[in-house]
């Protein structure tokens, strides 16, 4: 009973403190624009799941096929990723907080090489996966920052200039137009600049039908990586077990 009563009294007292301090910061009034460029609150809050299907190309990398793209990210922390070229398969998987990395020979499935990844690497992939599922909003209460840097102009486009700060593994700053909302440029830590063109509407929300990604190079050059989705599916029953560490199969 003791603990109880305390219990009341300092919940009241921790709720005047919060209130007095201003610790809760508000909303920057872009996010709300820029969710609603991309659906309504119903619709986005109810995705948990994404798969996307394309193909992917690098800039003066020649292919003799396609390469192809799977991405699935699934609330709150698992994301796979294939990808298929004439090399063979790499895959790339988040479960909760093992990360890990295969690859599969191309005539050969039953041989493949597996890497698990580090801190650091599960780090920035469970930021991944937040920001291709939260759609701007909630980064705080996932233990992460959010910071207003004001006004600036992408391509004589006015913008508001926000910071999405995941730790000191993952930041992505991103740029949105001020009268729309719509995304117009993000740029990651490893300094890469993110573009977006194009939308596919699936379930009431706008896709990217292409993605763009310039990194630069330690020779001053950069690369671009190029992925177009031609299919998004939202919401599809997964098997959580696909996102696990792969493990020999004991026939």
């Amino acid at each position: 009973m003791k603990n109880f009563s305390l219990r009341l009294v300092l919940l009241p007292l921790l709720a005047l403190v919060v209130g007095l301090s201003g610790v809760v910061a508000a909303e920057p009034a872009i996010i709300a624009k820029a969710r609603a460029y991309l659906g309504t609150e119903a619709a986005l809050d109810s995705v948990h799941t994404l798969h996307y299907y394309g193909e992917l190309s690098i800039e003066g990398v020649e292919s003799e096929t396609p390469i192809s793209v799977e991405i699935i990210f699934q609330k709150p922390h698992r994301q796979l990723s294939v990808i298929k070229s004439e090399r063979g398969t790499e895959e790339t998987g988040l479960d909760g907080y093992d990360g890990w990395q295969r690859v599969i020979a191309k005539d050969d499935e039953s041989r493949w090489r597996l890497s698990l990844m580090s801190i650091p690497q599960i780090k920035s992939l469970r930021a991944n996966v937040w920001e291709n599922l939260s759609f701007f909003r909630g980064l705080e209460s996932a233990g992460g920052e959010l910071k207003d840097m004001g006004e600036a102009e992408i391509d004589g486009i006015a913008c508001r200039k926000l910071v999405f700060t995941h730790g000191s593994q993952a930041s992505f700053t991103r740029y949105f137009d001020l009268k729309t909302g719509r995304l117009i440029l993000t740029e990651t830590l490893r300094g890469e600049k993110i573009t977006e063109q194009g939308t596919t509407e699936v379930n009431g929300v706008k896709f990217p039908k292409v993605l763009t990604t310039v990194t630069p190079r330690n020779d001053g050059a950069t690369q671009t990586v190029t992925i177009t989705f031609d299919r998004v599916v939202v919401n599809e029953t997964v098997d959580p077990e696909i996102f696990g560490v792969p493990v020999l199969s004991s026939k």
